[in-house]
């Protein structure tokens, strides 16, 4: 199986730039997992769709304001730290430029005085370690909610104006680098739509890493190792999903970060999901036999993406080639700020002649 088996062509100016207002008139393309079929809808459909007893899992992760924009303490050259890691309290590791003013033991200083990072080593690849102080009493997550930038994606090039637009609804746990787009769709108002039908809503946690933006640089696809991002399964989401099969209704991942979570649980335990709290390195593509899910919601990914061959992996090859396809001619927008499609599980071959 080849990484360039998942290349499509996709026009620039498909790329979504800004979010739509509102958050669920979305385009949505509905595709049968098993046959192919396509329906064009709207997010707000979704309502209509789903029956009561089906369950939706969310990610609840929030996306950490992590681009710093600052100065060098008595010269006041501008800098820009991108927080990577937490080491310890108050220790990150950052990706700053320009690098050649970040020498260790240097200060800098963000949102007039309110943060200070010292320098305090240079580790592999070129990465800083610093470490944060800030004045007494203040909340280091509460400073960077106040003068963090959201860290979009490359191919957003237009600022965004509202923050919040870049997260979910029912965001919580604070701790990704991305956000899970899928989930950029839902209004509070709709959440509780669903609920009054008899929707059920869990949730889990994944903090998406940066590592989600790395292409895959490998011709074989099977030779492409994922990073790992840190995940949560409480029990009560695994009691709601075991309920929810043993009733016969659906379970509906939105977006390949809550699929990866329930499909690393599953896989860990032998095919049975309990509460768990770790770390995934799980890579789905084609052949890969999915344990939990019938249905997923998740955006259009950018092609030669372990995304796209996630998707392909649950709705099969040729099927998700094809709807691509159309999704272009139909000028749906691509990407985090895009459109996003409503997947049934193929329950057939996914490779399609894929070796």
């Amino acid at each position: 199986m080849k990484t360039s088996d998942f290349w499509f062509d996709l026009p620039e100016e498909l790329i979504a730039q800004t979010p739509i207002e509102p958050r669920n008139h979305s385009r949505m393309l509905c595709m049968n997992g098993d046959t192919g079929e396509l329906k064009h809808k709207h997010f707000y459909d979704l309502t209509q769709m789903l029956q009561a007893g089906d369950t939706l899992i969310l990610n609840d992760s929030r996306v950490l304001p992590a681009r710093l924009y600052g100065v060098k303490e008595h010269t006041g050259a501008a800098i820009e730290f991108l927080l990577l890691e937490q080491h310890q309290k108050d220790v990150w590791e950052i990706l700053v430029r320009p690098g050649k003013k970040a020498k260790t033991g240097v200060r800098f200083v963000f949102g007039d005085g309110l943060l200070v990072a010292e320098i305090l080593e240079t580790i592999d690849g070129g990465n800083r370690l610093v470490k944060f102080t800030y004045p007494e009493g203040e909340n280091f997550y509460t400073i960077l909610e106040k003068i963090g930038q959201m860290p979009l994606p490359p191919y957003i090039t237009k600022r965004l104006e509202d923050k919040e637009r870049y997260q979910t609804v029912y965001s919580k746990e604070l701790g990704s680098a991305a956000a899970p787009t899928a989930g950029l769709h839902f209004t509070k108002d709709m959440m509780q739509e669903l609920r009054d039908k008899g929707v059920n809503i869990g949730y889990v946690t994944l903090h998406v890493g940066l590592g989600t933006f790395r292409p895959v640089k490998v011709d074989n696809v099977n030779d492409h190792h994922m990073h790992s991002e840190h995940y949560h399964m409480p029990q009560e989401t695994v009691d709601l999903i075991n309920c929810t099969k043993a009733n016969g209704h659906r379970v509906i991942g939105v977006g390949t970060t809550a699929c990866r979570t329930v499909e690393s649980v599953a896989t860990k335990f032998g095919g049975v999901l309990q509460a768990d709290d770790g770390y995934t390195d799980i890579f789905i593509y084609p052949g890969y036999d999915f344990k939990v899910l019938d249905c997923l919601i998740t955006n259009f990914h950018l092609p030669e993406s372990t995304l796209i061959m996630l998707v392909s992996a649950f709705a099969g090859y040729n099927h998700i080639l094809n709807a691509y396809k159309v999704a272009v001619e139909e000028k749906y927008r691509f990407f985090s700020f895009g459109d996003c499609m409503f997947l049934t599980k193929c329950n057939g071959d996914t490779k399609n002649g894929l070796e």
